[in-house]
């Protein structure tokens, strides 16, 4: 089985590195999104803390979605392919990024933000210079977590027209053709394992040189 796995890969190499790179524009163009909509809703709602509750409680529920069912949801809105699956990995990929921007805000001492204002710093200069430079960390944390979490599902993506890794699954699986299907799979794994380790590494970086400081 290994060796076949790398003969599809040797064959058929240009095929694969079509759909890899298909794969990863896919999900950072969804990273992005859920990335914005996610800080800009994790900051409101840590300035507006009364809002938490709905706007959490709604992430949540969607995340409970199974991925498949969303996709199919939208179908009807926004037909097949690339922009649906987007739309889907985007909204999948909030609930991550609201929580953690909120947990990392909300858990920050008040003394510090008390003193911040008691020399004058407006709620911007507060949000920009204190806020988010002590929340980062925990925010990195939801990133990693999103990145890793949206690169997986986007090899569903092909079950409603999409491109990526996943349509080497889904060719394996309708053609009975194991080795394609593994194939596909593990470049998925791969390509997700190396953005954890790349953002690993760098949230260890963010807390060494902290320490040093």
């Amino acid at each position: 089985m290994i060796k076949d796995v790398f003969s599809i890969y040797i064959d058929r190499w240009h095929f694969f590195l079509d759909l890899t790179l298909e794969h990863i524009q896919i999900s950072v163009i969804s990273i992005i999104g859920a990335f914005i909509i996610g800080l800009g809703l994790g900051i409101f709602i840590s300035q507006y803390r009364k809002s938490s509750g709905v706007v959490l409680g709604i992430t949540n529920f969607i995340y409970t979605i199974p991925s498949i069912a969303l996709f199919g949801f939208l179908i009807p809105l926004s037909g097949i392919g690339d922009m649906t699956a987007i739309i889907a990995l985007t909204i999948y990929a909030l609930l991550p990024m609201v929580r953690n921007t909120y947990t990392g805000i909300t858990s920050i001492d008040p003394e510090i933000i008390e003193a911040a204002r008691g020399m004058g710093s407006t709620p911007v200069q507060i949000l920009r210079k204190i806020k988010l430079p002590l929340a980062f960390p925990v925010i990195l944390s939801g990133i990693r977590t999103m990145m890793v979490m949206t690169i997986s599902l986007t090899g569903i993506a092909a079950f409603i027209g999409a491109g990526g890794l996943g349509v080497a699954i889904y060719r394996g699986i309708t053609t009975n053709n194991s080795s394609l299907t593994i194939a596909g799979s593990l470049l998925i794994a791969i390509l997700a394992l190396l953005a954890d380790f790349g953002l690993g590494r760098y949230e260890k970086y963010i807390k060494k040189k902290r320490k040093l400081n």
